[in-house]
Parts: structure tokens; sequence; C-alpha cells
């Protein structure tokens, strides 16, 4: 073994040249000044500059809620367009202006210093316990913060005020509608036939062959002017299958010689479930994977969600067209509420 002396310690090396026992300790680097450190000009405008990002948070937030009030979706698509890009660009700035304002302080105001501490018991005498608390109070003045008072004004309102921009579209959209009426009826009802979307043209049990799939909607919707969230609701999705695959449904007599409908929407979190495999009988939602298999109730056999797909009761008319025996016997959609009749 052969020894050599380093920065006043001792490294131990292995004659044939391996990795060294231990290292010299290789102490701290020279500490580099930045600008704000040497300049209070520099730092006087770093403190300006961060206190405009904090301010452009508040203004976004509040231009955000102004949006939110004056700009309503409304039922047209240029409407929600215009609220949307309203909203998405407060939001978006909002964030920004507290993460660009944080992360400057940091890099140019807060103290930049390296310091060594050596490891100790966990449990401290009260003398270093005090000493340590000393410390903190030392280095929350050298951050500068407890003589900056504007900028700790700035971040904290910033901060309070952001969440607005989450809170309000949760409770202005559901409103009193906690109870989620929204979703517990459509507008399917007894004898409206079932169309094809986005035609409007009825379907007859005889057009679908075995292995078809239709996209429906209900007639009705198809030439009356409705919101949009009422074909959202009420948006179906028809298989033909041979009646000897079915091996359930969630209701006795819900289909009609092998013609199952369920709704097209997914009971994870809504996306539209429109992918059918013929061999398997499963439908696909395309966004997280949710698979249900529709010769068996529309069970969920894969992916995050958590409950079948609801089933519409069908049947046929007396010409032969399909028709709703009635609507949903649950809400539809991602979560699943109790219905009050």
């Amino acid at each position: 073994m052969s020894t050599h002396d380093s920065h006043n310690d001792v490294d131990v090396v292995r004659q044939d040249g391996g990795t060294p026992d231990r290292f010299a300790d290789p102490g701290v680097h020279e500490h580099v000044q930045r600008q704000a450190d040497i300049d209070p000009r520099a730092a006087k405008r770093v403190e300006r500059q961060v206190l405009l990002l904090f301010t452009l948070s508040i203004l976004a937030t509040i231009g955000f809620v102004v949006a939110y009030f004056a700009l309503p979706p409304g039922e047209t698509p240029e409407s929600m367009r215009t609220s949307n890009l309203a909203l998405g660009l407060g939001l978006a700035v909002s964030l920004l202006g507290i993460g660009l304002g944080g992360s400057h302080y940091i890099k140019v105001l807060m103290s930049n210093r390296e310091y060594v501490e050596e490891r100790h018991p966990q449990r401290s005498d009260d003398a270093t316990r005090e000493e340590a608390i000393q410390k903190l109070k030392d280095g929350a003045e050298d951050s500068g913060l407890t003589r900056r008072g504007a900028i700790i004004g700035a971040a904290l309102t910033a901060m309070a005020l952001f969440p607005l921009s989450l809170v309000l579209p949760i409770v202005g959209n559901v409103g009193e509608d906690w109870n989620v009426r929204k979703f517990k009826h459509t507008m399917w009802r007894k004898g409206t036939r079932l169309a094809y979307d986005p035609t409007g043209r009825p379907i007859k049990a005889s057009d679908l062959t075995i292995g078809s799939v239709a996209h429906v909607i209900p007639e009705d919707l198809h030439e009356a002017e409705h919101p949009l969230d009422e074909k959202a609701k009420a948006v179906v999705l028809v298989v033909r299958l041979d009646p000897r695959d079915i091996k359930s449904e969630q209701g006795e007599g819900w289909s009609y010689d092998g013609i199952v409908a369920y709704s097209k929407i997914c009971t994870h979190v809504g996306c539209p479930v429109a992918l059918y495999e013929q061999q398997t009988h499963h439908l696909l939602c395309p966004c997280h994977q949710s698979t249900f298999d529709v010769a068996d109730s529309a069970k969920v056999v894969f992916g995050p969600a958590k409950r079948p797909l609801p089933q519409l009761p069908i049947t046929v008319d007396d010409e032969g067209y399909l028709v709703a025996q009635g609507d949903f016997h649950e809400p539809v959609g991602p979560s699943f509420w109790e219905r009050l009749t």
C-alpha cells in the first residue's frame, strides 16, 4: 500500500490502481458572488422584477374570475371557444407568475452559500438545539425576506388568490346541482325511436346484422333544438349480437333479438366509448382503456372504470323501428348517484 497527503488529509490508495479505500475531504468550493450580492441596485432591480411577476399572477387570477362571469360558455362553439381561451389564459398566466416569481427570487436574491456541518446524533443537547434555532433565524434574515415585506405580501396574495381559479368553476358549474340533477334523466322516453347519429334517421331492427354497431341518439333530438349537453347525455351505442352469446342483461327483456343498447359515456371520466371488438364483444374506451363486455351487462373487464355502462331498455314498435322502453335505470356518466324519482 502507498499513501500520499492531499488537502491535509490522507488518501489510502491501492497499489493495483483500483478504487481508493477512502477519499480526502474536498472541502467547500469558493463562493462566487452574484451581481445582486455585490450591487444593491441590481438587487433592487431583481426585487422589482419579482414583485412584477407576483402582481401579474394576481391580476391574471382576477381576470380569470371576471372572465368566468363575463364570458359564459353559452351554447355555440364560438362562445365556448372564447370562454375556454379566456379562462385558460388566466389560469396559465396566474400559475406562470407564481412559478417564475418564486424561482427568480430563489436563484438571484436568496442566499446561495454552501455550508458544511458535521453529522451528529439525532437528539442534540439543549445548547446545540438552541444554536440550531438561532441558525434558522439567521437563515431567515440572510434570505432577505424579512427586509422585503412587499415580496412576501405579493407572493402570499398571489398564492391565496390562485385557488379561486380552481374552486370557482367547480362551485359555479355544479352550484345548486350538487345532487347532480342534470345527470339523473336523459331525453329517452317510452316509445322514443332510436335514430342514427348524426342523420337522425330512425333505425329498424332489420337494418342491423349480427356484429353491426350503430351510434344512436333519440329521434326528436335531431329534429328539435336542444342544448348540446342533452345530446351528450343521450348518446347510445347499439350492437347486434347472436342472442345465444348474451350472458346477462341489466334488466329482463331490455334487449331485442340480440340487439343491446348501452350509454356511450364511459363510467370512468366520461370519454366516448366507441371501439368495438366483434370477436370478444368488448367495448374499449380510448382515453384510459376501460373495457366493457356488452354480452355480459357491459360489465368492466379491464381498466379504471368502476361500474358497467348503463343499459337502455329497448324493443320495437308496430312498424319494426327500435324504440326505448324508458330512460336509463341509473344516471349516466363517470360517477354514480342514487336517482330520486
